[in-house]
């Protein structure tokens, strides 16, 4: 039942359209369920395939009603894949964070503006972002010098695990760095797209 479904993962459903309306890192997209199709609610336009597949997993995916229990851990710490899948998240996606950010951790909480990131207190800078309504990630830099390499990561509430299978959860942390990644590069102050 689509309601069951709104009801369970925080999500609006119009019945007379037949249509989720999905918050997804501070935007709106709306999932129609008789054109089979997944719009920017702003302007109609269609997400990259990687954001349409989270975005139709964190509907699809949880078996239980479960609430954020309001902790962070690590990749390593969910079950079913995490710690196995930790060297790639690490290079893919953390490597990533502490080469935009390594050298200028201030930087992230300029970039995580536009994606809802909220400052939080860990490290020498760090942004909590609700991926969904269910799924908050944490991602926190600290910086680097001459003696200490600059560090990065991205942490987790447990209860992702009843949300999205363990590919969903790498590609929701995943997505995250790399929109922050690009949100750091000289490209994007020339217009580029990034979602």
């Amino acid at each position: 039942m689509p309601e069951e479904v709104a009801a369970s993962m925080d999500v609006e459903y119009l019945s007379d359209k037949q249509q989720f309306i999905v918050p997804y890192l501070n935007e709106n997209f709306i999932v129609d369920c008789v054109n089979k199709t997944i719009t920017k609610e702003k302007d109609g336009s269609v997400p990259k395939i990687g954001a349409a597949i989270l975005i139709l997993h964190y509907l699809t995916f949880f078996q239980t009603r479960e609430e954020v229990a309001n902790k962070w851990v690590s990749l390593k710490e969910i079950p079913n894949g995490g710690m196995l899948f930790y060297p790639a998240f690490h290079k893919e996606a953390i490597g990533g964070l502490i080469k935009a950010f390594g050298k200028q951790a201030s930087l992230l909480l300029e970039c995580a503006k536009p994606l809802g990131g909220q400052p939080a207190s860990f490290g020498d800078a760090s942004a909590i972002f609700n991926v969904f309504p269910k799924i908050p990630l944490c991602v926190i830099v600290w910086e680097g010098d001459e003696e200490i390499a600059a560090n990065a990561t991205v942490l987790f509430d447990p209860s992702i695990a009843h949300f999205l299978h363990i590919e969903s959860v790498i590609g929701a942390g995943g997505y995250l760095a790399n929109k922050l990644v690009k949100l750091a590069s000289p490209e994007h102050c020339q217009g580029h797209d990034i979602w």
